[in-house]
């Protein structure tokens, strides 16, 4: 569409792109929900508030990654879709894309997905993806290998719950080696979204030079991302998350390298489902190695939106 302008994200277009995320994700929520889901929900208040400081910090971080599809005809600066994407070291990573269901179809989705691996500037690449047919086409075409994602899901039964010992609670003293153990996993560390999410989230570490790992646990007590040298520590990490949850529990983007998290889950009588795809370039899938969808998803609204990647829409 000629009034539709693809341009570098700016601070002031972040509430527009905010309502254009909530309605994406809702309609594709809603469309693909699976009998088993609960129902959709529009994304609360708290959650809207929650997008807006998230990517306001990415356009701090690395603004070069972001990115606005904007119609002028429809008003200025309406957003109709988005793109934010960040380089971290030798990194690259997507951290939510989506353009309105009423634009898909036109080759936005292409043109902000372009600029965005422009600015990747040829370094490996990670993210997290939904199962939008258009979508998952379009990373293939850029040389994306798509792997498979389960996710568990579940009221843990309290009485499998293990002793965990070695692991204490995290600070910022701990990001250096936590650096260190992302990238030999992943590439690159995560450098200063460690920051960001030990303000938000728990971090429960495990410091032992020989098996070190991490991971982060939302106010649920689920594991928003756990890195860790090997499936021991990996476990027990997991283990300390499902110690810690609040009814319905998650654990999600679980690719087939990383098992450990599968048989925890089942013995803590989780139940398994498949769920969109890790989507990498130029590296391995990490294990031992739970992503988060956001900082490659915290939570979203409801348990349902929690399960979704967060990119969709292109075409």
């Amino acid at each position: 569409m000629d009034s539709v302008q693809v341009r570098p994200m700016q601070e002031d277009d972040l509430p527009s792109a905010e309502r254009a995320s909530a309605v994406t994700f809702f309609e594709a929520e809603r469309t693909t929900r699976r009998v088993s889901d609960p129902e959709a929900e529009p994304r609360s208040a708290a959650a809207s508030k929650q997008w807006i400081d998230r990517m306001r910090f990415y356009l701090s971080v690395d603004p070069g990654g972001c990115w606005v599809a904007a119609d002028e005809e429809a008003g200025a600066g309406r957003a109709v879709g988005f793109a934010f994407s960040q380089n971290r070291g030798g990194l690259w990573f997507l951290a939510t894309y989506g353009v309105l269901p009423s634009y898909q179809g036109q080759g936005i989705g292409k043109r902000l997905l372009d600029a965005t691996l422009a600015h990747a500037d040829g370094r490996p690449g990670i993210f997290s993806s939904s199962v939008h047919p258009g979508a998952t086409r379009r990373y293939r075409m850029a040389d994306f290998s798509l792997h498979p994602q389960m996710r568990m899901v579940g009221t843990v039964d309290r009485s499998t719950l293990p002793m965990v010992d070695g692991l204490q609670e995290g600070q910022a003293d701990d990001f250096e080696w936590m650096d260190q153990l992302d990238q030999d996993l992943r590439v690159a560390g995560h450098g200063p979204d460690h920051g960001y999410m030990l303000d938000t989230l728990r971090l429960v570490v495990c410091r032992d030079r020989a098996r070190p790992g991490y991971a982060y646990f939302d106010d649920r007590g689920r594991a928003s991302l756990l890195a860790a040298s090997d499936p021991e520590t990996a476990q027990k990490l997991l283990w300390e998350a499902l110690a810690s949850s609040q009814g319905t529990t998650l654990v999600n983007c679980i690719t087939s390298p990383n098992e450990w998290a599968i048989d925890v889950g089942l013995a803590a009588r989780l139940g398994i489902g498949q769920e969109g795809y890790i989507a990498v370039r130029g590296m391995p899938v990490p294990a031992p190695y739970l992503a988060s969808g956001h900082f490659l998803c915290p939570a979203h609204a409801n348990l349902s939106n929690v399960g979704r990647p967060p990119h969709l829409g292109c075409s």
